[in-house]
């Protein structure tokens, strides 16, 4: 429990402190004119009030990240809420607002565009790619997922392929509705139900930590149990946990994300609350899961409890989606029959919420790039139809490998976001002559996430499974010489 406790108040400091420095850092405007005014278009570019942009904005990143993510990394043991909390705080945060605020600096252009302009054409050409093949991935898991849970509360058909199920009735539901939040102008669908979904997403995360305080805290991790891995499949915690918790700590697909808000605000003031704000909601919800997760299961009779017992959880149910399983039964047995299904309900708004808007921004990526105008429907479908048909063969190919692959690309897209605003920030700072180090707030997390992200290449299954031959010492030197080098090339173009 004090792990947990101090672990949320960290979290807030993080917000009202590191948060209000990171924006001074940037050096708001708040006279300046934004794209919501200045583009108004009624479809992207639509004026909103700031709090509906925060919910909505929240209620975007927040899918199946947070929960999910916070789940499979808490197997890694109480590692966990050290990296929700510090990743947070210096990494996700930063993230977040530097990737919304240089939208709204540069006229509300997407991600690619915004790392393009940054660090050239080809970095462009290559993010355009890994932007669609990560929101691709995203809906994807962000389809499935959702569609597994709904299926434990009103089972209709499903269908065998590749040794599971997949609840094909409801994936054809949930894909109808992204069609049409996906081509509808973002205030008729999206601006008016995602605040009521957001809001419910909290209440009940807020409901799940009222119960785990009052009546399990006895039960749940805490730092002095020790930080070593505490994970049973051989795999290393260095950097296994740090992309399995993708969106609860720092997240490539936020920066998709922001430009959509960042096209709604009309005042740089907004930004603190809007993009910085929101990831430290998420990481409060990530907080709230994984300790849910690492308390819930116990097996007094084999003496198993909190990570042990859910080791023991997963090991009792192979090649299921072990991650909707705990939130099922974790909602189910702390909130009863109706607040389990009303928690559940919370937890499936998210994924769906964000796999719509990862289409659209998707959508939105290829309008850029073949400059095409999105206020005609005709347009609009043009592009997405593509996307819905590589979206729907996805789903049938096994969750738990499409996550994994989803979580790489993810922080991989991170890293260069990061970089791109480690830019923005040095060439700001010499034409305003203001905090001259100001990019080290950006600098810092793009060398660990580098140093991550080429790791698990290396080391992962998916990779080149370094770990299972005993050769991880060589993926962490080969990732620490492509950092080193990437730190000397920003060194030698900084003083040229």
């Amino acid at each position: 429990m004090i792990t947990f406790i101090f672990s949320l108040v960290a979290l807030v400091l993080g917000f009202l402190l590191y948060g209000t420095f990171v924006e001074r850092v940037f050096g708001i405007d708040a006279n300046a004119a934004t794209p919501a005014t200045t583009k108004t278009d009624g479809v992207d570019f639509v004026p909103m009030k700031p709090w509906r942009i925060f919910l909505i904005q929240f209620l975007n990143i927040a899918g199946l990240g947070p929960i999910f993510g916070a789940i499979m990394g808490i197997f890694y043991g109480p590692a966990a809420f050290l990296w929700i909390v510090l990743g947070t705080i210096f990494a996700g945060g930063v993230h977040d607002y530097l990737s919304g605020m240089m939208s709204i600096r540069k006229g509300g252009l997407s991600l690619p565009n915004i790392v393009g302009n940054e660090l050239g054409k080809g970095i462009k050409l290559f993010i355009r790619l890994l932007s669609l093949v990560l929101l691709v991935l995203l809906t994807t898991t962000f389809l499935s997922g959702p569609a597994t849970l709904l299926q434990g509360l009103a089972p209709l058909g499903t269908i065998t392929h590749k040794t599971h199920l997949v609840p094909i009735i409801w994936v054809l539901i949930i894909f109808a509705y992204y069609s049409l939040a996906t081509v509808l102008p973002v205030d008729k669908l999206i601006g008016r139900f995602y605040p009521i979904f957001g809001a419910i997403l909290l209440f009940m995360g807020l409901g799940i930590m009222v119960v785990m305080l009052g009546w399990h805290s006895s039960e749940m991790p805490e730092l002095i149990d020790g930080l070593h891995n505490r994970q049973t499949n051989g795999l290393p915690l260095f950097p296994m946990m740090f992309v399995s918790i993708a969106c609860g700590a720092i997240s490539g697909f936020h920066g998709t994300q922001s430009p959509l808000m960042a096209r709604c605000m009309t005042n740089e003031r907004q930004g603190r609350w809007i993009f910085y704000g929101a990831m430290v909601a998420e990481g409060i919800l990530a907080l709230i899961w994984a300790a849910a997760a690492g308390t819930m299961f116990a097996d007094p009779e084999h003496g198993l409890y909190g990570i042990d017992g859910l080791q023991a959880f997963a090991v009792a149910h192979p090649g299921e989606n072990i991650a909707a399983l705990v939130v099922d039964r974790v909602s189910r047995s702390w909130l009863g029959t109706i607040g389990g299904i009303l928690a559940i309900i919370g937890v499936i708004a998210a994924p769906i919420t964000s796999g719509d808007t990862a289409l659209r921004s998707a959508r939105l990526i290829v309008a850029d790039f073949l400059h095409l105008d999105q206020r005609p429907v005709r347009n609009r479908m043009m592009i997405a139809l593509p996307l819905f048909a590589c979206v729907f063969g996805m789903v049938f190919v096994d969750f738990n490998v499409v996550w994994r692959y989803f979580a790489w690309t993810n922080q991989t897209l991170a890293v260069f976001a990061l970089w791109a605003g480690t830019i923005f920030l040095y060439k700001n700072a010499q034409t305003t002559k203001t905090y001259p180090y100001a990019y080290l707030i950006a600098l810092i997390p793009a060398l660990f996430m580098t140093m991550v992200s080429v790791s698990y290449i290396f080391i992962a299954p998916e990779g080149f499974r370094f770990a299972a031959a005993g050769l991880s010492w060589l993926a962490y030197t080969i990732a620490g010489v492509v950092t080193i080098a990437l730190l000397m090339l920003f060194t030698r173009w900084k003083r040229g």
